[in-house]
């Protein structure tokens, strides 16, 4: 592909249920994906669009398509009295918890703008957290073979601060990540997270102490995300 676009249109959407997430990710990925067929066999080509979506979802547990049903810990009653749902997903991954106090980031991407390499898409999303979690002080790393955003929590304890589960067809990307900002850990107790029962799971807020700014977290990752893609321009 030579009609590289390395625009980014960067969309907050708030808070939102899970479905409207998913609905707003189908309807883009959707938009970029019709506009690669239209390019097949073609001469000119049109170019394709990069989304950011930032958002924060009402409580829910979502199931990644390899993921283990026996790593929710609870029940259906349990969830309809706690008003939490439930879904079944076609990212990659396990089993993870959205919720209130929790970034979530899904970048739509047509690689072909960028990269056509999973494993390098991944290990960057990784590095755009790694590097946002460095601008509070905190020191994330990775794990070799377990994708995701790692702390240490005291001398012993490794915890998970970010999940990533992606998922990419024609090389457009969908779903994406979840940093751990001011999210209630203990909805995490109800599963083993991304099916890992030897570490826990832990927040900015729990590493600093304090509460922090989701807007100013929000404005931390979209910088690096930008740098990292080496996007030229953004709106």
């Amino acid at each position: 592909m030579t009609n590289k676009n390395k625009k980014l249109i960067i969309k907050d959407l708030g808070k939102i249920s899970y479905q409207s997430g998913l609905d707003e990710q189908e309807k883009y990925f959707s938009e970029i994906i019709k506009v690669k067929k239209s390019n097949y066999g073609k001469k000119k080509l049109f170019q394709t669009n990069n989304f950011l979506l930032f958002v924060e979802h009402h409580p829910v547990y979502t199931l990644g398509k390899s993921g283990n049903i026996n790593n929710l810990l609870t029940s259906k009653k349990f969830l309809r009295e706690k008003r939490i749902e439930f879904f079944k997903t076609n990212r990659g991954g396990d089993i993870t918890y959205h919720g209130p106090g929790q970034i979530v980031v899904y970048p739509i991407l047509d690689l072909d703008n960028f990269f056509t390499d999973i494993h390098k898409y991944l290990r960057t999303l990784e590095e755009v957290v790694i590097t946002t979690l460095s601008d509070y002080g905190i020191s994330g790393f990775r794990i070799s073979g377990q994708t995701g955003v790692w702390v240490k929590n005291g001398k012993l304890s490794t915890k998970k601060i970010c999940a990533f589960g992606v998922r990419a067809s024609r090389w457009v990307t969908m779903h994406g990540m979840s940093l751990n900002v001011n999210t209630n850990l203990d909805q995490f107790n109800h599963i083993v997270p991304c099916g890992i029962n030897d570490k826990g799971v832990t927040s900015m807020r729990e590493q600093l102490g304090k509460k922090i700014l989701l807007s100013e977290v929000k404005k931390s990752i979209t910088k690096h995300f930008i740098d990292l893609f080496e996007i030229e321009t953004w709106i």
